[in-house]
Order: C-alpha cells, then structure tokens, then sequence
C-alpha cells in the first residue's frame, strides 16, 4: 500500500500527502458490524487493504448452512461464534505485523457511547433494519450531543443486487432517510390464508400465524429448533395436499417463517469490496469518496450506479425538530399507537407526555385504548400542540411528535 499511496492521481487532492495517507490507515480503528456473508468479506478485505486496527461485533454462531458462502468458517467451526471464528481465521492466515484484530460476540446495543467514540470510522455488514436503525441512531446522537463524527458504510445484498451508503452523521443523509427506499414485507390477508390458498406462502403462513397456535398451544414457534421447523413443515405441507398445492419444502418453509433473504457469494464479495474501497478512500484521502450511495445488479449484467441522496426534511433521526403528527378528534388512543408504530417502525414503545405514561406497550391492559386521544390529553384548543415522547428499543434516542388536533 505504501507504493499506491505514495502516488497522486487526478482524483488526488492537492494537499494529500503520502505520510497523511499511511499514517492514517495504520493507525485509524475500524469497528467491523457483522460477521456473515457481508462481513467475512469486510474483515479480509480492510486486512489486506494496510488496516491494522480493527474490531468486530456479531451475536450469531455459525450454521452449516453459512459455510457455502462464509469462506472463513469450516465444519468443524457450527455452532462457535462468527466473530471469534472469522477474527481468528484472519489473524492466522493474513498475520501482518502490529494487526490487532478484537471479537465481540454480543449485539451492538450491548456497547455505550465511549466504545463507539474510540473507532475512526464502521463498516456494517448487518442483514437486520432494525440493528442499522439503531446503530444510526446512535451515531446521529453522538455527532450531535457529544460532538463525535464517526463516518460509517452500509452494505446490503439481496440476491444478485446490493447496495452500498456511505453516511456521515448529522452531514450526509442518514439511514433513516432511506427508510422510504426499503420495501414493505410481504403479508398476505387472514382471509386468504383460511379459506383460499393459492400459492405454497399462503399454506405455510396458514400453518404459522393460524394452526400453529390452535395445535400447540403451549409451546411458542421458534424457528431455530429443527423440531418446530419440522412440525410447521408438516403442518403446511398437509395444507398443500388438501389444496392440491405444490413446492412447499423444509427450505421454503423456513425461508417464509425466517423471511429468509437469499445470498450469494458473488454479490456479497462486489458489495464488500465497494465498501472497503470507500473505507480506504475516507481514512486515507487519497481520493474523493462517491456521492452518498451506490446500486449495484448483478441479474441483468454488471451494473453499478452511484448516486446523490439529499437528507429527509422530516427524517425522525437527523431532521433538527420534531416532527408534526396530525390527528381528528375522533382518533382513538389504539389507533394513534398502531399509525405511529407502523410509521416509525417501532417494536415495543412507550408513549409518554409531560404528565406521565400515555401507552404501555409492554402494558397494554393498563390503558384504554378505545378512548380518544383528545380526552386522555389536555388540548387547550382546537390549535393546541402537545409533545408526545416514544421511547422503543429500536431507537436508542428519544422520538419527538408535536400532536395536533385536525
């Protein structure tokens, strides 16, 4: 790298130099969020790329069905952590001197705000929205609260397509500004699933949201027990028969309960390869960083574009004010909790005002849901506003709403 580094382009800027860029990617530390089909790739790339400090943090263990893909793990690995296997399998194979590699096998909530505070910059290899939300919560919060600007990338496949965003906090537009960009999960209707089932989804969601409950009733699915994975795979493939429906396997069954998204080798390995190259890009400055974002699709030919992407006005996370939320008067106390939870894609909130609790969802009995919002709060008027504070696990800040009465 010194070689490289050591070389100017037309991209270069005019007051790099050689020493800057080497001395920054020795020393820089790199927290590393994810150790699967994405962060294997990470972890060897910034190894090979000069990194010498890095850190990375993955809560799952290996399973057979990763080593297809997972070139770091072996048979013998199921079962052991991915972060501690992945972070060893490089120290011995790309031992480079002065590399420090750390494993963390534990979720990312688990670290406060001084862990985060240490690293240069995060690359994040998660296959969770809700772990990028709050990780980009958390930074948001700490470029505005404290002060620290911690740069981070996002990488994210989808079969043959991916995507790469390169976000700095309170700067660039955040991840929750492109929220508006992920799609909404597939649901199929009640109805559909009792009475008319069409496709082998609709027998699987059958035996999962209705007979699953109805034969089992004291024992919660857990689609990580072979047992229950078998059992729902019974039950949908009798539905199926029934039905004269065809293609329910173990596979599907699992992929629909887990909403199993497909992976493969060669999009995570572009995807990857995208991210360190900002990474190196940022760290050592030895070339202008893309403009916010790049898509990559790898189904109709290789097809990389990058783009801009402006900050959301009304982003919940990085817009500077609260934002508005609008109610009529006849909007009851349930009904303003589920628009609010579906909006902000909340899990398990807690609805507060200035005079105390205004829902519980760990609670839920303990409020009356069926009385509307303009009688539980003290609207003035009809112009009145009244902050309403949600506090949820999947933010790790609070989220504003001025309520109005239409």
């Amino acid at each position: 790298m010194a070689t490289f580094l050591s070389r100017s382009g037309p991209f270069t800027d005019p007051d790099y130099t050689p020493e800057f860029g080497l001395e920054s990617l020795v020393t820089s530390k790199v927290l590393v969020l994810g150790a699967g089909g994405l962060g294997c790739e990470i972890l060897k790339n910034l190894v090979l790329s000069g990194f010498r400090h890095i850190e990375c943090i993955d809560m799952d263990t290996i399973e057979t069905s990763n080593l297809n893909r997972q070139f770091l793990f072996r048979s013998t690995d199921v079962g052991k952590s991915k972060a501690i296997v992945a972070c060893e399998f490089v120290s011995r194979r790309l031992a480079r001197r002065g590399l420090t590699l750390v494993p963390h096998f534990c979720k990312i909530q688990d670290f406060d705000d001084n862990f985060y505070s240490q690293f240069s910059i995060i690359v994040c290899g998660l296959d969770s929205i809700e772990a990028r939300r709050w990780m980009n919560e958390k930074l948001v919060s700490l470029a505005a609260t404290a002060g620290r600007i911690i740069p981070w990338i996002d990488g994210g496949t989808e079969g043959f397509q991916g995507s790469v965003k390169l976000m700095i906090p309170t700067i660039t537009a955040c991840f929750e500004c492109y929220m508006k960009l992920v799609p909404v999960q597939t649901t199929y209707p009640l109805c559909t699933l009792a009475s008319t089932p069409r496709l082998p989804e609709h027998c699987i969601e059958w035996a999962h949201e209705l007979e699953w409950p109805k034969r089992y009733p004291d024992m919660d699915f857990d689609a990580d027990v072979p047992e229950h994975v078998d059992l729902m795979y019974q039950l949908a493939k009798e539905r199926a028969s029934q039905f004269g429906i065809e293609g329910v396997t173990k596979a599907k069954t699992l992929g629909v309960v887990k909403n199993i998204i497909p992976a493969i080798a060669s999009t995570n390995a572009v995807v990857a390869a995208a991210c360190c190259h900002e990474c190196f890009k940022f760290v050592t400055s030895c070339a202008d960083n893309m403009r916010d974002s790049m898509y990559y699709n790898g189904e109709t030919g290789v097809v990389c574009v990058s783009d801009p992407y402006d900050k959301a006005a009304d982003c919940a996370v990085c817009a500077s004010l609260p934002q508005d939320y609008v109610i009529d008067e006849r909007c009851t106390l349930g009904l303003f909790v589920a628009g609010a939870t579906q909006k902000f894609g909340l899990q398990q909130p807690l609805f507060f005002t200035a005079e105390g609790d205004l829902y519980n969802s760990k609670k839920p009995d303990a409020f009356a849901t069926d009385i509307p919002v303009v009688k539980l709060i003290p609207f003035a008027d009809r112009v009145a506003k009244v902050q309403i504070n949600i506090v949820d696990s999947s933010t790790p800040s609070t989220l504003k709403l001025i309520l109005k009465v239409q």
